[in-house]
């Protein structure tokens, strides 16, 4: 029986520590050879966008794609999962937060692995949806004290901090300023679309780590050179992925100022192939633009948790 799970059925299952540990699994088994990633491919036509990501996470016997439209009116997302081995549709899923809840996971595996253990203070620029899904996923994985929040609007910045100190219980302030976000905060996450950098590297402290997760395209660009020179490494979710969407990387790239030899893959770390912060005053990146097998691996999860508690709805094809 093929399955459909709409977005409030996906609200019911998912959480964010099950993400984090899908998301790190799926970068594990890539490094390991046992899944396969399709960078994103995009169609446009006047008015419309449609993105395409895909792969195949062979130890959960799933292949299968995520497709997305972007429109004026808004982006629709839906992840599509089949049996690797039999071919068959499994399941349909609704994934606007399913998304979201994946990339701030994303966010989290990076820290987990990069950020110093004691680091306690966030400092994040954004403060949309996917903003929320990042606090939360880092605070999953270290113990935070304070997070400090910059956006253009006081006002949606405001309302965004009371409420994820509601929601989190934990002491999440507007910064009034680029510069009081970045000093003093041990983490830095960035979520926007930004067409330039959003900080100097002057900024930084000696032992932060940084998650860019907002650059995904040659037209976006949240980091600026200056900052990544006084990295010790850039760290990317695919050397495939980072070298065809990373707009902070791809015009170093095209000019010779970065290599890509550079650039280290954050699943070679986790499975001990390659180190990862060797020093508590090293400065750490993390270049996210989001890959089908993190989709995948929340998705085949969730599908599992379905079927177990007889959510979901049977599609009258697939088979």
């Amino acid at each position: 029986m093929s399955l459909f799970l709409n977005e409030s059925e996906v609200a019911r299952l998912l959480t964010m520590p099950l993400a984090v540990e899908a998301v790190e699994k799926a970068h594990r088994e890539l490094s390991l050879g046992n899944a396969i990633d399709i960078p994103r491919q995009r169609t446009r036509v006047p008015k419309t966008a449609l993105h395409i990501l895909q792969g195949a996470l062979l130890g959960d016997d799933a292949v299968g794609y995520k497709a997305y439209t972007s429109n004026r009116s808004g982006n629709r997302f839906l992840v599509h999962v089949f049996s690797a081995s039999g071919g068959h549709l499994r399941a349909v899923i609704e994934a606007n937060l399913l998304g979201m809840v994946r990339t701030g996971a994303a966010s989290a595996v990076a820290t987990r692995w990069l950020a110093r253990p004691d680091a306690e203070v966030l400092g994040v620029f954004g403060a949309g949806w996917q903003a929320e899904g990042n606090i939360e996923a880092i605070s999953t994985v270290r113990s935070l004290k304070k997070v400090k929040v910059f956006a253009r609007s006081a006002d949606k910045l405001a309302d965004f901090c009371a409420k994820m100190t509601r929601r989190l219980n934990l002491e999440v302030v507007p910064a009034s300023s680029p510069e009081e976000t970045v000093r003093g905060s041990d983490i830095l996450t960035t979520i926007t679309t930004a067409a330039a950098p959003l900080f100097k590297a002057e900024w930084v402290e000696p032992g932060t780590h940084i998650n860019a997760a907002g650059s995904n395209a040659i037209i976006r660009c949240e980091i600026g050179e200056d900052v990544l020179k006084r990295c010790s490494r850039i760290f990317v979710d695919s050397l495939d992925t980072a070298l065809k969407e990373a707009g902070d990387l791809i015009p170093l790239l095209e000019k010779g100022r970065l290599n890509e030899r550079q650039l280290v893959e954050l699943g070679d770390v986790i499975i001990g192939r390659q180190a990862g912060r060797a020093s508590t005053g090293e400065i750490t990146i993390f270049e996210s633009q989001g890959l089908a097998i993190q989709d995948l691996a929340v998705a085949v999860r969730l599908e599992e948790l379905a079927r177990q508690q007889n959510i979901g709805v049977a599609l009258p094809y697939g088979r």
